[in-house]
């Protein structure tokens, strides 16, 4: 096939999408026909090195050979049983999460918003039958600038306009509290608060990192005001900030751990809530569910998943590359970088223009990555990224940024 024919095919598909799909995503100008490890590839067979990772579901890198073994020998076993039945991969799939996790008993669910929501209906569960707060006065207290996934309770406490207009109404019973302070939080606590809610590091929210020992604090403030601590990991969590969850970097072991993204191994939506036997058991049979939770392809895929983050250190990967990758890019001398964070790879750059225009300028030279809150670019690949890939990442970077600058020397309106 001719170029002029790739690129009359990739048109033809991106016209199709735009004329089938609901306008609710704006992509970048890729059309991907394959992946592997940390590079995708255009229908025009062009490179580009994925600095998203599905926002962090693909930490094991696309297409892991163990994982996609998993799937395959699955797959031609069973797929799906729903829990009505029992299967031969669900118990070894808990055992495996729950060890991984040091926690007693987990709820499998598929995407990270249902793992959200099912959080929610533990704690209020556990508020009226443990703390036992009054019928229907539960709180649940949550941070300004969260991202918790996009159904409507959950838009419902966002901060974000534009995620609430014309949705409502929405559910009561939540607080908004400023991120990284202890001293509102312990204000905003009553006898009818069940649970705080929190990202270790908000990663929709431009990628901010609390101080050092707000999640501690909070931690402590939660176990001495009998509120459970629950913690949103489900972009944080599984190797992507250098530990195998971001808590780990303080004492703040969580009451209930929600997981998902990186779960599926970067091949299938599976998603978890994690807690303890206490706070589960109050949980009963018909009180909550899911077709697809816990079937057997997502059972085996996930037990995969976590076997290649512990086996091949991924975690520690992510330690060492993303301090690596750190000290590079807050090196680079621009007028248009205002700061660069982070943890592990988990990264943001903020950014003195739009971070669309650093997008588009990057995947020029090759690489994909994304903007999120207007001025932040994430720094999210894959967590086997190597050292070259590194340096062809801010090789990239520093290109981009330059044709940033010249294009705004040369735009009177930029």
């Amino acid at each position: 096939m001719t170029l002029l024919s790739h690129q009359a095919l990739a048109g033809s598909l991106v016209e199709l999408e735009e004329r089938y799909a609901a306008p609710i995503f704006d992509p970048l100008g890729v059309v991907v026909a394959s992946a592997s490890g940390a590079w995708l590839t255009d229908i025009d067979g062009r490179r580009y090195l994925d600095c998203l990772s599905a926002y962090s579901a693909v930490n094991q890198g696309h297409r892991h050979p163990r994982i996609i073994a998993a799937l395959l020998e699955q797959a031609e076993r069973v797929t799906i049983t729903a829990r009505a039945l029992r299967n031969t991969a669900l118990p070894r799939f808990l055992e495996r999460l729950c060890t991984f996790a040091e926690q007693e008993m987990a709820i499998p669910m598929n995407t990270g918003a249902e793992a959200v929501e099912t959080a929610i209906k533990l704690a209020r569960r556990w508020g009226y039958r443990r703390k036992r707060i009054p019928a229907d006065q539960a709180e649940i207290i949550v941070c300004d600038g969260n991202f918790h996934g996009r159904t409507t309770t959950i838009i419902g406490f966002s901060p974000v306009e534009r995620y609430r207009s014309d949705f409502g109404p929405f559910a009561p019973g939540f607080r908004i509290v400023p991120y990284g302070d202890p001293a509102a939080l312990e204000k905003a606590i009553t006898p009818n608060t069940c649970a705080f809610l929190v990202e270790p590091i908000q990663g929709e929210g431009g990628i901010i990192v609390p101080p050092d020992g707000y999640l501690t604090t909070a931690r402590t403030l939660c176990r001495e005001r009998n509120v459970l601590f629950i913690a949103d990991e489900i972009q944080t969590g599984l190797g992507r900030t250098g530990m195998r969850f971001a808590y780990q970097y303080e004492d703040a072991k969580p009451d209930v751990l929600i997981l998902g993204k990186a779960l599926g191994g970067g091949v299938y939506p599976i998603s978890a809530v994690l807690s303890s036997r206490d706070v589960m058991s109050t949980l009963e049979p018909g009180d909550h569910g899911s077709t697809f939770g816990g079937n057997p392809l997502a059972a085996a895929i996930g037990i995969a998943a976590l076997d290649v983050i512990e086996d091949e250190h991924l975690s520690e990967r992510a330690r060492v590359a993303g301090a690596h990758l750190l000290e590079r890019l807050r090196a680079i001398e621009s007028p248009l970088i205002g700061d660069v964070r982070g943890r592990g790879l988990l990264l943001g750059i903020e950014l003195t223009i739009p971070a669309r225009v650093l997008v588009d300028a990057l995947l020029r030279r090759g690489v994909a990555a994304k903007d999120t809150h207007g001025t932040v670019i994430r720094i999210t690949p894959p967590l086997i990224i190597t050292e070259e890939e590194i340096e062809f990442l801010v090789d990239a970077l520093e290109g981009a940024l330059a044709d940033c600058s010249e294009d705004c020397t040369h735009d009177p309106k930029a």
